[in-house]
């Protein structure tokens, strides 16, 4: 119990300390289009790049792991993928806290008894201490049925992609 509650302050920890600052330096890099047009501006030195950046995280009152983090990104030339970095931690520390992303295409939105079941039906695949996290899209191209990725498993179900398989077959045989 006790090796629990460590992980859990440990986690909650990691998230405050880690987590919500990646996200308020995506958030801030995505909000200032001079700041953002210096960090991806090629033409800029690395050198000049990381002063900026520093002078304006520091401003910001960002904490100082994050600002040796975003100095490590501007001293390797990567500041440009920044966004793309935090997009990949928050997927480890979602697959840490046990939550598995799925994505379900539609051809027209869900209403919320489809919802429930689906989530009720995707829910009976996952493991005892893992979570659900929904992500649901709509792409009318696919006419009908839907397509389902869980984690690295995909289900392609849908109208269009039965017509395609149809319609192969029929010219295969002729």
């Amino acid at each position: 119990m006790a090796t629990t509650a460590r992980l859990g302050l440990k986690v909650r920890y990691f998230s405050t300390t880690v987590v919500k600052p990646v996200s308020k330096l995506v958030t801030l890099l995505m909000k200032d289009p001079k700041f953002f047009g210096v960090v991806n501006n090629p033409h800029i030195k690395r050198n000049i790049k990381q002063k900026t950046v520093s002078d304006v995280l520091s401003k910001q009152k960002i904490s100082p792991m994050m600002l040796n983090f975003v100095n490590l990104l501007a001293e390797n030339g990567r500041l440009r993928q920044t966004s793309d970095v935090a997009s990949a931690f928050g997927k480890i520390m979602s697959a840490h806290r046990g939550e598995v992303l799925c994505s379900v295409t539609t051809a027209q939105p869900l209403d919320e008894v489809n919802l429930s079941e689906l989530k009720s039906a995707l829910n009976g695949f996952l493991k005892k201490n893992e979570t659900l996290k929904l992500e649901t899209k709509t792409d009318p191209s696919i006419l009908g049925g839907m397509i389902v990725s869980v984690g690295d498993k995909y289900a392609d179900m849908s109208t269009k992609t039965k017509i395609q398989k149809l319609s192969k077959l029929i010219n295969e045989a002729v």
